[in-house]
């Protein structure tokens, strides 16, 4: 009898895998077994939280370190109370002393850096006056505390005088912008006489007082020759030394400068007037008002961002 064999098939079945595709990521492929690194717990600050006014306090000590920063090695806001620069400035103009621009030690080529000029504008320590010990007993007019404004005209070895109105230096008269003014007292500008344009080699303007209360026939003032000063009463020329200048006021009748006190140390000159941020004419009468209203009435706003040169 034949036996019937029967034969079971077995089916195996593979259990369903589902793969989620991800972006590439560099991330992933360095980091081990290509899973992404799980990102550390927060840390919870040590510590109280910090208040409003701690966040203030930080803020404006930052501001203040900055500040003090700038203060000393970029820049330098100054007061003119005098009137020893008239009309290139005037008295109550307030000034930003570049500091960087005259750095000591060598220039480098990639920074905003050079040598002292002939006809810059220097903002310096008052260097004091062996002459005159009174003088500089003043509160005004202390040495080394005293910033003072003047306009270099002799450089280190230049050979000096003074013969009327020109100043030779080198056996070379200095062309300047001579203007004929009159000083009407007090704190105002001075009153210019004989307005002219200045020639192209004339670069910057000094002022003179006239000779004579009454004009020529045609209208023009003779110049006044400007004082010698003591340096020059017993020698007619002055040699400048190594690492010192020579310094004028462009208001050559009313200057205290080097004709009187003698030259400038290097090591005392602050940096280069740059620009009029704020004027205020201190001659003009006060309008009766509160504060804020003299402010805006006598601020001189057309000399805001006027360049000093």
């Amino acid at each position: 009898m034949a036996s019937k064999q029967t034969t079971d098939k077995t089916t195996t079945t593979q259990p369903d895998t589902t793969t989620e595709a991800k972006p590439f990521s560099f991330s992933r492929l360095f980091n081990r077994n290509g899973h992404e690194k799980k990102a550390p717990p927060p840390v919870k600050p040590h510590g109280p939280p910090k208040t409003v006014w701690r966040e203030y306090f930080e803020s404006a000590v930052v501001t203040v370190i900055m500040a003090l920063f700038g203060m000393t090695f970029i820049v330098q806001a100054v007061k003119v109370p005098t009137g020893s620069m008239q009309n290139t400035i005037m008295i109550g103009d307030h000034l930003l002393v570049n500091k960087f621009i005259f750095a000591p030690g060598e220039s480098l080529p990639f920074l905003p850096q050079r040598e002292i000029r002939r006809g810059d504008i220097i903002v310096f320590k008052y260097p004091g006056n062996p002459d005159d010990p009174v003088g500089d007993s003043r509160p005004d007019n202390r040495p080394i505390f005293t910033n003072f404004v003047k306009r270099v005209i002799g450089l280190p070895g230049d050979r000096i005088r003074i013969e009327g109105t020109n100043i030779v230096i080198n056996d070379q008269v200095l062309r300047e912008h001579k203007i004929v003014a009159m000083d009407p007292g007090g704190d105002a500008p001075l009153q210019v006489l004989n307005p002219s344009e200045p020639k192209a080699d004339e670069l910057y303007d000094v002022y003179y007082e006239p000779g004579d209360s009454s004009p020529k026939d045609d209208g023009s003032y003779e110049i006044s020759p400007m004082p010698r000063g003591n340096r020059f009463d017993k020698q007619n020329e002055v040699v400048v030394p190594p690492n010192s200048y020579f310094v004028l006021g462009d208001n050559r009748h009313n200057s205290q400068d080097s004709r009187f006190w003698g030259f400038v140390p290097r090591d005392l000159i602050i940096g280069r007037a740059m620009f009029v941020y704020w004027s205020y004419d201190e001659s003009a009468p006060s309008t009766g008002w509160t504060f804020p209203i003299d402010f805006l009435v006598n601020t001189r706003w057309s000399r805001t961002g006027t360049l000093v040169k």
